[in-house]
């Protein structure tokens, strides 16, 4: 040791004056971020709860784009100063202009200025947060590590501990000491011991900094003293002998560290100093052997926590390749959680960290571990009982793999992933705040270590692998910093403060994002902020004072990048994305001081500003947000606004604003100039208290073309209906158009209101103008609206005797004006008389109407001079009566000057009211525009309850009365109510109908299921003589639909329905029904009496006009046609005999006419005529054999004369056909062949190919089938590869019943899918699990497969191997076999009938090929397997 003050002196010239001020500065701000992280975050989260937002944000999650600093990176020149801050000292005016960072992807601020020139676009984190960290490079203690390795032989640097001094290990065993200036204070141990002991792998600092313990990676520790620089013990037996250190760990007590070694082994060092003889006590905490242990962490808290009641158990966290293991040291040794991790990479490093977060207002322990992309976090609390709980929290789910976690405060963690990319992470919402790269770092890995690369490798494959990504040793956090060792420097992370992270933005000229990120801080959103204490008043104030600033610096910025040329379209575009900007942070700080006066006088200065200006202004006086706008500005508004012709949003602006201190006169004025009508009656209203002035300029416009008759245009309907509107809220108290009108003044101004509308002329009347000219003028343009007025004012009227007169006095001038004048409509008389019934009909009515009013109204309504607008007046009527009127009539006259007006729904509402139910149905009869609504109306009386049984009588009684009228209205209706409620009483309902076309009608809807009545037929029980009645007149009405109305009826009898149709003479019907009956040569006569007539009369009216002949011949073809189809519909159920008695007359039919027809026939006729012959040929060949056919027809007497050409064509024909039937038969079976030849040939392969065993033992006894050689054991093997002895196999009950034989099931594979149903086996044959892919073998040849037993059957039966082989090739064959299609086809045939398709026949349906849903049709040939 004695070189080792010179090295040292060597190492501290290293290091330069400048990079000793860096360190100051540095390690000053590692100290006040200390205190400021445990004091300012740990305790006041404890105590004010208001410093932290439990909140979790609502911002949405982003992807990770290219960040901003990796577009704007520039490596910083290398004379440049690095100057660390103290953020508490950090404001504007002493941020330099250069940045803070070095060539790290982070710094997007670099000096070089064209990098502010490049506009791209921000990444999404970047806007929303800025850059939170700053990443810098500690030159002092890079250069003196480069330094060291030079000239020393230091080695590289391998292990970094940070505290109030940084210490730096290296791969030639020395230990680099620095002090707060960066300067070299010590280098401990040499490399002669570092050529004994190895590079150093761990180091660890004690918390007083006194003591740094050094791991080797030959397994040695050193402790030393940092005061002297003197080796205090050097430990070689703490843990087995040639293993590496992986993690050395001070606890809070400075008597206790723990140790990893690379054999996964954990062991607790106790420090001893007996009589002056230092000592150390080794005691296994967990051995390698039971897992192996790759990370530990010992839980440390800081002096103003050291009371906490956790600390006493002094807890250890330990990660090994499975699980993680939290246990107590003291006050003894306990294990108090394992938790197991879930799926994983095996080459994800296991990672633990704790710290002390708040939670409820208690602070507590957190350990967050991860292995691989989920990070747990388990919180660790004492219970009153002395007990540790732990509870676990919400877990972050991540996209990439971990290879580092650090807190950097209670809220804020930074993970580093595989690829060096650093992740900023707010723990509470889960939320990615930046993403940085430092590959530049050239991070140290202590993969060397992991593996034991210097005891010989001697390690796990596991371990080994974990230890690729291992860099525990290289990244070291203290105070709120994380320190990173790469190969040749070392590099600092920190928080920016909140000031720094706003003029970071400003440097980029992100003066957008700037100002959100700044109102962030302002209301507590903000995520990883430091900088900011105090209460949340202070806090506002002080973020308040710096959004100012920007502000200010905005508007200068947004008129000095104004383009000063080019369009003005550019220019406002400009301006409509900066000042809207400006507006909305004024308004959110609440400084419109500011907004009005500097803002707006600075924005003023450029005229497109100031426009842009007031139209940002608009939405907020609109949503009421911005009140108290000053004079000045509200002129310049309306000015602006009127220049650019927008006067509708003038006037929407006017009524939301204080206009006391403008102009009332130059206002009212330009609102009416401009039909700004709302506005007008606002500033009346509310600049001069004046609520009459309005209404009396809109009478002056509407009122004259009223009284003249003339109709209003748009623009008069539009100032009528807002004059209604503003009396109705001014009678009702509310300001117009939105508001309320002031308490106080809400009785004067409906006296006022009332006063104006009664007044006996108006102020300027001329002699002309008639009584009550308000009331008479609102009476004429919309008498509902202005009643419904009044009947509004009339609800919220107190009953004083003043309210009394008001209404009574309306009501007298309504009378007056409407009564006494013809020329209102009777709707508008109605309404008035409406309106008088309803108040007349309230509870506390005041109103004397008099009574012969209302009987005037009745002689008006019900006898006019004209009959016009008898519907008008009759709705009119009825909602008079409705609203209470009834009481004011006599109901006897009512109802005959109703009837006699033919007011139908006023006789029925007076019936409805005595219960005459059954005179309504005359009402609905007899009115022409509600006739058919009688029949929902009869339904509804005769199936609510409520109604008496006479009443429903009585209804029932007038419906048969008019039972004719109900059928020609709407026959289906009257069926289906008929059907529904009286459905005994058809048969008198049927006599009541005299009228044969109703009585059709009614019957048709009444049995057709194809009208679409809604009844069940079943429930009705109609007896056959009534269908029969139906189809009687059927046949008479409409003969065509005899047939199909047939098919779907159910209750007639064939005999007498016979006799109908035969009476009528509908020969076809006659036929359908013989069949039906079962008379299938009596309906074959029909039709075929019915074919020769058609044949005679083509053979007779031979050389008649072509379209009569073409439609003669159809008629032929038709009827043809149809006797094809009765002979091919039961020909299958005859012998040979009655077939040949349906088909071989209809052949001579047809042939006859080519007999008896002379040469000189039309050929059009004989064309047709063989062409429809042949049509017979083909469908009796179906089921005549061909032979017989041909001997007929030679053996007929024209034919067998020898003149065979007539015939020429039908026997061709014939061959034709047998040459395609013989054609067919020879492709089938050279198919069948071809399929059978090629089953044959791989069934061969098949089950001569051996099966090969995956082991040589049994897979049940796991015993090999040569040791029991002695026991007559047969050995199974399956094709699945597993091998046992059938022994084995019985005793597992592996055997199953399929199709009556007994077969093997192999066991292992059951076994998995035991949850199967029996349904599968099927399924499990085809697997190879059963027994139809076993081989036997006896115990004395062990290579030759043991014969199945046969059964005794005279059949050929498969053996197993042959199934199982059979059942591979359909398989393969993705489908049925053509041999298996034409099985099922031919088992479908009836044996007596030759009908190649026949639809009708079908076999099982369970099992049929073609109703398999996965049936598919083949057509290419099989595929040709190779043996």
């Amino acid at each position: 040791m004695e070189n080792e003050p010179d090295h040292e002196n060597v190492e501290q010239n290293l290091c330069a004056k400048t990079t000793e001020e860096e360190l100051n500065k540095s390690f000053n701000l590692e100290a006040s971020l200390s205190k400021f992280s445990y004091i300012d975050l740990d305790k006041e989260l404890e105590f004010k709860n208001d410093l932290i937002d439990d909140k979790e944000f609502d911002i949405p999650q982003v992807d990770t784009p290219p960040t901003l600093e990796s577009i704007l990176n520039e490596t910083d020149d290398e004379d440049e100063s690095f100057v660390l801050e103290d953020p508490t000292l950090l404001n504007i005016d002493t941020i330099d202009s250069h940045s803070y960072d070095t060539s790290s992807v982070a710094s997007s601020d670099s000096g070089d200025r064209t990098n502010l020139k490049r506009k791209k676009k921000l990444p999404d984190s970047f806007s929303l947060h800025g850059s939170v960290m700053r990443h810098s490079l500690l030159k002092g203690i890079s250069a003196q590590i480069v330094s060291a390795a030079d000239k020393v032989d230091a080695g590289l640097p391998t292990a970094i501990a940070v505290s109030s001094l940084i210490a730096v290990g290296t791969s030639h065993g020395l230990a680099l000491i620095f002090d707060q200036n960066q300067a070299l204070r010590l280098c401990l141990g040499n490399t002669s011991v570092g050529g004994q002991y190895g590079a150093i792998s761990a180091l660890s600092i004690n918390n007083d900094c006194s003591r740094l313990l050094c791991g080797f990676a030959k397994g040695q520790i050193t402790m030393w003293d940092l005061a002297s620089g003197k080796l205090l013990r050097s430990i070689t037996d703490a843990h087995p002998p040639g293993t590496a250190i992986l993690h050395i760990k001070f606890t809070d007590d400075p008597t206790l560290a723990i140790c990893n070694d690379s054999g996964g082994s954990v062991f607790e060092l106790t420090f001893k100093r007996v009589m002056g003889v230092r000592t150390c006590e080794s005691r296994c905490l967990f051995s390698g052997s039971k897992g192996e242990v790759c990370c530990i962490e010992p839980l440390h808290s800081k002096p103003e926590l050291k009371d906490h009641p956790i600390t006493q158990f002094s807890l250890l966290a330990m990660a090994s390749l499975t699980k993680i293991l939290v246990i107590g040291l003291k006050p003894s040794l306990k294990v108090w959680m394992t938790f197991p991790y879930g799926r994983m990479d095996p080459s994800s490093v296991p990672l633990l960290a704790w710290h002390f977060v708040a939670v409820h207002n208690y602070v507590n322990p957190m350990l967050a571990f991860c292995r691989g992309d989920v990070v747990h976090f388990l919180l660790v609390k004492r219970d009153e009982s002395g007990a540790i709980h732990v509870t676990k929290q919400k877990h972050l789910h991540l996209y990439y793999d971990l290879i580092n976690f650090t807190w950097i405060n209670s809220r804020t963690v930074v993970l580093l992933d595989s690829v060096e990319k650093l992740h900023v992470i707010d723990r509470q919402t889960q939320e990615e705040l930046e993403t940085v790269e430092i590959s530049e770092v050239q991070l140290v890995y202590n993969s060397s270590h992991f593996k034991s690369l210097a005891t010989g490798g001697n390690v796990s494959q596991a371990l080994a692998l974990v230890g690729e990504k291992a860099c525990y040793q290289s990244i070291s956090s203290y105070g709120g910093q994380i320190f990173y060792l790469g190969t040749k420097s070392v590099y600092v992370m920190m928080l920016r403060s909140w000031r720094e992270r706003v003029d970071h933005l400003l440097k980029q000229d992100c003066l957008t994002e700037a100002l959100a990120l700044a109102w962030s801080f302002h209301e507590g959103k903000a995520k990883a902020v430091v900088g900011l204490s105090g209460d949340a008043s202070k806090r506002k104030a002080v973020v308040a004072d710096r959004m100012v600033e920007i502000l200010f610096h905005y508007a200068d910025r947004a008129l000095k990048k104004c383009p000063d040329q080019g369009k003005i379209q550019v220019m406002e575009q400009h301006f409509q994305d900066m000042v809207p900007v400006i507006v909305d942070y004024c308004l959110l700080l609440q400084r419109k001081d500011l907004l009005f006066s500097q803002m707006y006088d600075k924005l003023s200065e450029n005229s497109v500003a100031k426009g842009v200006f007031l139209e940002c202004l608009e939405p907020y006086i609109l949503s009421d947000k911005l009140v108290g706008i000053t004079p000045q500005v509200m002129k310049d508004l309306i000015v602006h606004f009127q220049d650019k012709k927008l006067m509708e949003n003038v006037e929407s602006l006017i009524v939301h604003m204080d206009i006391t201190s403008l102009d009332i006169q130059q206002v009212v004025l330009m609102c009416w100039e401009n039909r700004l009508y709302d506005a007008m009656i606002y500033v009346y209203n509310r600049g001069m208290n004046e609520f009459i002035s309005p209404m009396e300029k809109l009478f002056r416009v509407i009122a004259p073309p009223l009284n003249s008759g003339k109709t209003l245009t748009d623009e008069q309907v539009v100032m009528g209906n807002k004059l209604l509107v503003y009396i109705s809220c001014c009678l009702a108290g509310r300001a117009y158009p939105l508001g309320d009108i002031p308490e106080d003044l809400v009785p004067l101004v409906k006296n006022q209101v009332f006063e104006f509308l009664i007044r006996l002329h108006s102020a300027e009347a001329s002699p002309e103008e008639e009584i009550y000219p308000y009331v008479r003028t609102l009476l004429h343009f919309d008498t509902r609206e202005f009643l419904n007025v009044l009947a509004l004012t009339f609800e919220d009227f107190k009953n004083d005797k003043q309210a009394v007169e008001y209404q009574q006095r309306i009501v007298d001038i309504l009378l007056k004006v409407m009564v006494e004048n013809s020329d209102f409509t009777p709707s508008q008389v109605g309404c008035l008389f409406t309106f008088l019934a309803r108040q007349l009909a309230k509870p506390d009515n005041t109103l004397f109407v008099n009574r012969t009013l209302f009987d005037q109204v009745l002689e008006f309504l019900c006898s006019p001079d004209d009959d016009s607008r008898h519907s008008e007046r009759q709705q009119v009527l009825l909602e008079l009566l409705q609203a209470g009127g009834i009481v004011q009539f006599e109901e006897s006259r009512l109802i005959r000057m109703a009837e006699k007006a033919e007011f139908y729904q006023i006789c029925e509402f007076m019936y409805e009211r005595e219960h005459q139910y059954d005179k309504i149905i005359d009402c609905y009869l007899r009115d022409p525009l509600r006739e058919e609504e009688v029949f929902n109306y009869i339904h509804n009386i005769l199936s609510i309850p409520g109604h008496s049984a006479e009443e429903k009588q009585s209804v029932w009684k007038k419906a048969m009365d008019h039972i004719e009228e109900l059928v020609s209205l709407k026959p289906c209706k009257a069926a289906e109510l008929v059907a529904t409620h009286f459905s005994g009483q058809i048969e008198v309902v049927i006599k009541k109908l005299q009228n044969q076309v109703l009585l059709f009608k009614f019957l048709r809807s009444l049995l057709d299921p194809r009208e679409g009545i809604h009844v069940n037929q079943e429930l009705l029980q109609i007896s056959p003589c009534i269908t029969e009645q139906f189809i009687e007149l059927l046949c008479q009405f409409n003969p065509n639909q005899v047939i199909e109305t047939l098919q779907v009826l159910e209750c007639y009898r064939l005999e007498e329905t016979i006799q109908i149709t035969q009476k009528y003479q509908l020969h076809e019907v006659t036929a359908y029904l013989l069949e039906k009956k079962g008379d299938i040569h009596g309906a074959f006569l029909i039709m075929l009496e019915r074919l020769q007539s058609k044949l005679q009369e083509i053979t007779t009216h031979q050389g008649e006009k072509n379209t009569r002949e073409l439609a003669s011949l159809k008629d032929v073809e038709d009827t043809m046609v149809d006797t094809i189809a009765l002979c091919q519909r039961n020909s299958h159920n005859l012998n040979q005999q009655q077939r040949e008695a349906l088909w071989f007359p209809l052949l001579e039919a047809m042939m006859a006419p080519q007999k008896l027809s002379s040469s000189t026939a039309p050929p059009l006729h004989s064309e047709a005529l063989k062409s429809l012959t042949m049509q017979v040929l083909n469908s009796m060949a179906a089921f005549i054999a061909l032979p017989s056919i041909l001997q007929r027809i030679l053996q007929d007497p024209v034919y067998g004369k020898g003149k065979l050409g007539e015939i020429q064509g039908l026997i061709l024909g014939m061959l034709d056909t047998f040459n395609y039937e013989q054609t067919l038969l020879e492709t089938t079976t050279s198919l069948l062949n071809q399929d059978l030849h090629w089953s044959l040939c791989n069934l061969r392969a098949s089950v001569t190919r051996g099966l090969n065993p995956k082991q040589d033992y049994c897979s049940i006894c796991l015993q090999q089938y040569k040791r029991r050689q002695e026991m007559a054991d047969e050995i199974i093997v399956f094709s699945c590869g597993h091998l046992y002895h059938s022994f084995c196999l019985q005793n597992k009950e592996c055997t199953i019943e399929i199709e009556g034989q007994t077969r093997w099931t192999c066991y292992k594979c059951n076994s998995s899918k035991q949850v199967g149903k029996p349904s599968e086996n099927s399924s499990e044959i085809k697997k190879g699990r059963i027994t139809p892919s076993q081989v036997k073998m006896s115990p004395s040849y062990h290579q030759s497969r043991g014969d199945p037993a046969k059964k005794a059957t005279s059949e050929p039966v498969l053996d197993p191997q042959q199934i199982q082989a059979f059942d591979q090739l359909c398989h393969l064959y993705r489908g049925s076999s053509r041999l298996a299609l034409l099985t099922e086809l031919s088992q479908n045939r009836n044996s007596e009938s030759y009908r190649p398709f026949s639809g009708s026949q079908s076999g099982p349906a369970f099992n049929s090929i073609f109703q398999n849903e996965n049936f598919q049709l083949q057509l290419i040939p099989p595929p040709v397997t190779e043996d």
